[in-house]
C-alpha cells in the first residue's frame, strides 16, 4: 500500500511527540499482527481511557505529521484491545487504486439485487455541509466517550495515513474481511463518501466501523434511501442481520437526519 512516511518511530524516543510539534499524553506503539510483529509501528495508542475533549486536543497531529485520530475499543463482547484483532497490512492495497462506485457496484449485485429485486442506482447526491468536518468528527468522539454509550474501553489512536478514510486500510483492519478480503476497496467507498459526505473514521473495533458525517442529513425519504442503498452495498449485514426488516426501514430509522453512520459485520 502507497503511504507516507511513517512518523510513528519517531515516538519511541520521542514519547510526547515534541520533535514532531505535538505533546502525547502516556502511550504505546502497536506492531502486532496476525503474522506477528509488523517493521514499523501500526499506530499509537493512548494508555488512559479517552475522555470528551481528548479528539480536539490532538487534531493537530494530522496537520504537524500525517497522523490522524481515531478511537479504538470494544463493541458487543469484541476485544477492546487492538493486539488482538488479528490486523493484517498484507491484505490491503491502496484505497486509489479502486473505485469507489465500481467496487458499490460490485457489492450491490453480488449481496443486494436479489434481494432488493432492483438494479445497482448509483451514487447518492448528498446535501450541502453543515458544519466543518474534523469539529463534527470531535463532536461524534466525544459523545462515544462520555461513558454513556456502547464504546467499550475506548482509547484514543493515531494512524499514519493519507487521508481519514485511509485508515482501516494503514493498519490493516479486518472487521469485514468475511465480506471483503481487502479492505483498501471499502477504504475506496469511505473516500467517496469523505469527499460528498464529510465523513471522518470516529472510530473502530474489532468488526464495527463509525463514521461522523458533516453533510446535511437527508430531508426527504427517498434521499435517505439513495444513501442507504449505498450502505446495503458498502455492509449488508446492517440491513440483513439488522433490526430493520427492508431498505425504506433502514433509510428512514438509520439514515434519515442522521450525522453519524455506523458499520458492523457479523
Amino acid at each position: 500500500m502507497a503511504t507516507l512516511p511513517n512518523q510513528l518511530p519517531t515516538l519511541a524516543a520521542d514519547p510526547t511527540g515534541r520533535s514532531l510539534g505535538l505533546h502525547l499524553p502516556p502511550g504505546t506503539l502497536l506492531y502486532t499482527t496476525v503474522d506477528g510483529p509488523w517493521p514499523e509501528p501500526l499506530l499509537w495508542r493512548a494508555d488512559a481511557p479517552a475522555a470528551p475533549g481528548d479528539w480536539l486536543r490532538l487534531a493537530s497531529a494530522r496537520r504537524a505529521a500525517g497522523l490522524h485520530p481515531v478511537l479504538l475499543g470494544g463493541g458487543e463482547g469484541g476485544e477492546s484491545h487492538p493486539d488482538k484483532w488479528e490486523l493484517d497490512p498484507d491484505l490491503a492495497s491502496y484505497p486509489g487504486d479502486h473505485d469507489a462506485e465500481e467496487v458499490l457496484a460490485e457489492f450491490w449485485e453480488e449481496y443486494a439485487a436479489e434481494a432488493e429485486d432492483a438494479d445497482w442506482p448509483g451514487l447518492a447526491t448528498a446535501g450541502p455541509l453543515e458544519a466543518d468536518p474534523d469539529a463534527r468528527a470531535a463532536e461524534t468522539a466525544d459523545s462515544l466517550v462520555d461513558g454513556s454509550g456502547w464504546l467499550k474501553e475506548p482509547r484514543l489512536a493515531l494512524v499514519p495515513a493519507r487521508r481519514s478514510a485511509d485508515i482501516p486500510a494503514a493498519i490493516g483492519w479486518c472487521g469485514p474481511v468475511t465480506y471483503a478480503n481487502d479492505v483498501a476497496a471499502l477504504c475506496a467507498v469511505l473516500r467517496s463518501w469523505e469527499d460528498r459526505f464529510g465523513i471522518r473514521v470516529v472510530a473502530l473495533t474489532f468488526d464495527r466501523l463509525v463514521v461522523s458525517v458533516a453533510a446535511a442529513p437527508p430531508e426527504t425519504l427517498a434521499e435517505a434511501e439513495a444513501i442507504a442503498a449505498e450502505h446495503y452495498a458498502f455492509c449488508p449485514d446492517n440491513i440483513d442481520q439488522g433490526s430493520h426488516d427492508s431498505l425504506r426501514a433502514y433509510a428512514e430509522h438509520e439514515v434519515l437526519g442522521a450525522r453519524t453512520w455506523s458499520f458492523r459485520w457479523d
